[in-house]
């Protein structure tokens, strides 16, 4: 593979929020999820899509159905075997963005998938297995300083989606950037010495 090959093999925009009940649940499945992610490699038919997973073509298809209703898949070209034209199906976006709609009411829940939860869960074997690098830290740090950090971390898993693919192994890479309950030490005060007439 070139490496000035597009990856995936297909236009798409960079995100989309995700506010809609159908898409919600479209990105909930867990098979519907690992669909997605086949297709941020390249383009598939829902028979490739059907090996990869070793699902039966009926389900895979009508998991893809799903995913085209709720507006997450599209067709992205199609080409003709033995007069039948097959599809090849691509996400609409790169990054889904689970958006939260609420009314000004409403309390505020999280509508989103725990990419983190998802992560040690695939990653348990890896850990097993002594595989697994992982690493965490924690900072206080201000707002500002977290929106920065957050950028330059999406654009990290940008590039890691952009390598070209070979090997064998499907690496995972999971990232999160989240407030805790974590203790902090007080701001250090001045030395007596520096204060002002020794106050």
């Amino acid at each position: 593979m070139s490496v000035n090959q597009q990856i995936p093999d297909y236009d798409l925009d960079e995100m989309l929020v995700v506010t809609a009940p159908e898409q919600l649940r479209a990105l909930a499945d867990p098979l519907r999820s690992t669909l997605l992610e086949l297709l941020l490699e390249r383009a598939a038919t829902v028979n490739e899509l059907a090996r990869a997973v070793d699902r039966p073509k009926s389900s895979v298809a009508y998991h893809v159905n799903l995913l085209v209703d709720a507006g997450l898949l599209r067709v992205v070209r199609t080409r003709r075997v033995r007069a039948i034209e097959e599809r090849f199906y691509g996400r609409v976006a790169r990054t889904f963005y689970v958006g939260v709609l609420n009314r000004p009411e409403d309390k505020q829940v999280a509508a989103g998938i725990n990419g983190l939860a998802e992560a040690a869960a695939e990653a348990a074997a890896a850990h097993a297995a002594d595989e697994l690098r992982c690493t965490l830290v924690h900072a206080r740090i201000p707002i500002e300083e977290v929106r920065t950090f957050w950028a330059e971390v999406q654009a990290l898993a940008r590039r890691f989606a952009q390598i070209p693919r070979s090997g064998d192994q499907v690496y995972g890479f999971a990232a999160g950037l989240y407030p805790t309950d974590a203790p902090t030490l007080p701001d250090t005060e001045p030395d007596p010495a520096d204060r002002p007439d020794g106050q």
